[in-house]
């Protein structure tokens, strides 16, 4: 099963795999997103999902599109890292292959998980040496009141779905010191500098390891 194969590839030792987790509203996709776009140095990690594209997507750019019977296939084989179905509707999960493959060439990667799919990580983690090797999981920490204000000012949720993320972040919260690192948030330039420490104190525990 590629979840639990005991890999040490030495190329790996300067390759990172950031897991940022936190609330909806934290601006953990943006953080994503930006240190694949500003950095140069990292790639976003591709899951799949059993929802249809939409507009504009394509297929092995922006997920991995599955039917049910193929992520069906994908769990019976133990595929996954990890996987979830979301609002009860479509599932979503991270095939093995999309991680341990980029890291064994010595690629950093970044995904966007909830506090689940980083617990599943850790459990894969503790069998897998590549991955526990690699593997920095962050938190992102946003203020109650400071969540709520950002949920309504985006203005795409209604007044239930937004008392619904709420009470999903607050469950959330209790997850915080599971991770290896928590960034308070403040503004997105603030964020993203404090993730780009937390690389450099990561690269610099590569180079002594």
């Amino acid at each position: 099963m590629p979840a639990t194969n005991n890999q040490t590839d030495t190329g790996a030792r300067a390759a990172v795999l950031f897991l940022i987790a936190g609330p909806a509203g934290s601006g953990k996709s943006t953080l994503c997103d930006r240190m694949a776009s500003d950095t140069g140095s990292f790639e976003r990690v591709i899951t799949a999902t059993t929802r249809p594209p939409r507009a504009g997507e394509i297929d092995g750019v922006h997920y991995h599109f599955l039917s049910e019977e193929k992520f069906d296939a994908h769990i019976a084989a133990g595929a996954f890292l990890e996987w979830a179905r979301v609002h009860k509707k479509h599932r979503y999960g991270t095939l093995a292959s999309a991680v341990l493959g980029p890291l064994s060439e010595g690629r950093n990667l970044v995904i966007n998980v909830d506090v689940q799919g980083a617990e599943s990580f850790r459990h894969a983690a503790a069998t897998n040496d590549l991955l526990r090797r690699c593997m920095v999981t962050v938190y992102i920490d946003v203020p109650i009141p400071v969540l709520r204000k950002r949920l309504a000012g985006r203005g795409t949720d209604s007044a239930d779905e937004i008392e619904r993320r709420m009470r999903t972040a607050m469950a959330e919260m209790l997850e915080k010191p599971k991770f290896d690192h928590i960034i308070e948030s403040g503004t997105r330039d603030a964020d993203f500098e404090a993730l780009m420490g937390i690389w450099r104190m990561a690269t610099k525990r590569h180079e002594k390891a």
